[in-house]
């Protein structure tokens, strides 16, 4: 197989896991909207585990991703200690960046995580009640 080739597989491949993530992302949004507000504030770590899922698809992609969104559900049960628990960084940026750093939308943490609290406190920091994401 010449490299043009291989390329060109690698690039055939790349669109349905891309499709796939954005397909994920969708479901997960959806739980977020439609789901999570029916169901009291349980989580025990920060972010919550559906938006940690979200931000490992994205940074990811499909199977990294996956894996660091299932390992993180497996750790979330009544039992865990909970706090922060960012997703990792890719290779090339792991440690300098925050989890929400690279999140279309999203409001870079005033706070390295190192600093925050380990857990949220269900109220925002002009005293309004959290938006809760769910898992």
């Amino acid at each position: 197989m010449t490299a043009a080739t291989d390329g060109a597989l690698r690039r055939l491949v790349r669109v349905p896991a891309r499709v796939l993530v954005r397909l994920l992302v969708l479901v997960v949004r959806a739980y977020q909207l439609l789901v999570s507000p029916m169901t009291p504030p349980s989580c025990r770590y920060h972010p919550s585990c559906s938006s940690y899922a979200v931000v490992a698809l994205e940074r990811h992609g499909l199977l990294r991703g996956g894996w660091l969104a299932v390992r993180r559900l497996g750790r979330c049960h009544p039992w865990a200690a909970g706090g922060v628990d960012d997703v990792p960084g890719t290779t090339e940026a792991r440690g300098t960046s925050d989890a929400w750093d690279t999140v279309p939308g999203s409001t870079p943490s005033p706070t390295s995580s190192a600093t925050r609290s380990p857990a949220p406190t269900g109220r925002s920091s002009a005293g309004l009640p959290h938006v809760h994401a769910g898992h």
